[in-house]
């Protein structure tokens, strides 16, 4: 029997000066391949990832977008075309802020699918991490250690999940979950190997699944969900945009609904760092290449240069929401 090849994806822009830390832990995670699509990167990013990619770390496509397209799902059907012809039978698709934390064996993505394995969809739940009171960031320094307060666990109803699916169960994928079934009645599973229903499978847009107590209470797997960072990052959004191609929104905003949700530090939550001694290792090892560490550099210098452009103080008065707290 072939073996079956596992492959992480993710659609990003101008994420040069997070792209090797996210790489190196997820390295440690046993993926098969690791697929970066990317789409007007201006901070020297695509550098950065064809070095990653000649190396063999990474596979990177770089797409050109439609007038009126949406990043992530354009780029999710070049991913997927790709895991098709090269034999993929498992996806997992995420953004640059979300590292996926199995609680499983040693914690790789082969001990969480010899649980699940049969399933068509395993969706995991996120955790949301807030910016643990930091405000300013400084390039090259970890996320992982920098951002270790987070809400205390997921809440039915509310709480989002990103699923890992069989490549040849879908036609395409969003952002969140697949769509299109071509499996009949698709089996969808939680980490904790529990069944959920498939009815989100058919809906245009999801990101839930029911029944959403038995979703949120799986302990075998989660994805860690930074999607905040420091103050000064979560402001550098409005700069970058949005992966759904949204416009005009105040999402962005600090104090906006979607920054107090995101932001959780209720609690203290290192379980992550397990991984920390590996993804070091590896992290430094990608680093001794001159070529990466030139590349990565130069994002960095960007990202430095573009903020102090962006973030004045009348910009900082423009996205702070009037009148909350």
């Amino acid at each position: 029997m072939t073996p079956e090849k596992t492959a992480l994806v993710s659609c990003m822009r101008n994420e040069g000066i997070f792209v090797l830390e996210w790489i190196a832990y997820h390295q440690g995670l046993g993926f098969d391949a690791i697929v970066i699509v990317s789409n007007d990167n201006t901070d020297g990013s695509d550098a950065l990832l064809d070095q990653l990619a000649a190396l063999g770390h990474i596979i990177h496509i770089r797409q050109t977008l439609p007038e009126g397209s949406n990043p992530q799902d354009y780029g999710m059907d070049l991913a997927l075309k790709h895991l098709r012809d090269n034999g993929f039978t498992w996806c997992l698709h995420i953004d640059s802020d979300e590292f996926l934390l199995i609680d499983l064996g040693d914690g790789k993505i082969a001990d969480l699918l010899t649980l699940v394995g049969r399933a068509d969809v395993v969706p995991i739940c996120w955790r949301n991490f807030g910016d643990s009171g930091l405000t300013h960031w400084t390039p090259g320094a970890s996320v992982l250690r920098s951002f270790t307060r987070a809400e205390p666990g997921p809440t039915p109803g509310e709480t989002k999940s990103k699923c890992l699916f069989r490549v040849a169960s879908f036609a395409r994928a969003t952002d969140h979950n697949p769509l299109d079934p071509l499996a009949e009645n698709p089996l969808v599973l939680s980490p904790d190997d529990e069944w959920l229903s498939n009815r989100t499978l058919y809906d245009a847009k999801s990101a839930r699944f029911r029944d959403r107590e038995v979703s949120c209470r799986a302990r075998n797997a989660r994805l860690n969900h930074y999607g905040v960072k420091s103050q000064d990052l979560f402001l550098m959004k409005n700069d970058r945009g949005d992966g759904q191609g949204k416009q005009g929104m105040d999402k962005y905003l600090l104090h906006s609904s979607w920054h107090r949700q995101a932001n959780r530090n209720d609690v203290e939550d290192r379980a992550i760092l397990r991984h920390w001694p590996d993804t070091d290792r590896r992290l430094a090892a990608l680093r001794s290449d001159q070529q990466i560490a030139t590349a990565e550099r130069t994002c960095q210098d960007w990202f430095e240069t573009r903020r102090a452009t962006i973030l004045t103080p009348k910009t900082l008065r423009a996205w702070t929401k009037r009148g909350a707290a």
